[in-house]
């Protein structure tokens, strides 16, 4: 895997960059405060601002590494951050990694977050080599599941009370799309 960092990643309505310690308050507002945006995560609603400014400044500093991958998912047409995308896992033994994703619900079932995931999938195969990249969910999510298939994932099983998340332990549907699949589809 070629590790080059958060870089700022463009599509036709969406900016995919780095976070901002000015983005505190438009996190917190927009989806890390909505219980029902955080739902099916594994971490917990955040109860203020401070919180959100805290781990958000720790993103910041880990920019400093080549081998970190967080977005935020800025809509143009806003010019602020409406979710975030990123690394979530690699396993570099097999150059692999797994992404996660969230949106606050304003901008749900729009097409956003297949937009955003498709450029981050574009990245880590045209630029960082990887060779697989994989996405879990909540089986009581399903809409998460159809971004995957929209970006070419393919479902791969089910882990049976294999995750824990805010709503407790729970079955994870793994989906999957392999280089080979994306550059002969290209």
């Amino acid at each position: 895997m070629i590790d080059c960092g958060t870089i700022t990643l463009e599509t036709p309505r969406l900016i995919l960059r780095r976070f901002r310690a000015d983005d505190a308050e438009t996190i917190f507002l927009n989806w890390a405060s909505d219980p029902e945006v955080t739902k099916y995560l594994t971490w917990p609603t955040h109860k203020n601002v401070a919180e959100t400014a805290s781990i958000l400044a720790e993103w910041v500093a880990a920019y400093e590494k080549p081998d970190f991958y967080n977005w935020a998912i800025e809509l143009k047409s806003l010019g602020k951050p409406i979710g975030s995308i990123g690394l979530a896992k690699r396993n570099e033994e097999v150059k692999s990694v797994m992404v996660g994703y969230c949106i606050g619900k304003r901008w749900w079932r729009q097409g956003i977050v297949s937009e955003a995931l498709a450029a981050v999938i574009r990245f880590f195969f045209e630029q960082a080599g990887v060779s697989r990249i994989e996405a879990e969910h909540d089986t009581f999510n399903p809409n998460s599941g159809k971004v995957m298939q929209k970006c070419g994932m393919v479902y791969e099983g089910t882990l049976r009370k294999a995750r824990r998340n805010n709503t407790g332990i729970i079955d994870s549907a793994v989906y999957a799309i392999l280089a080979q699949d994306y550059f002969n589809k290209s």
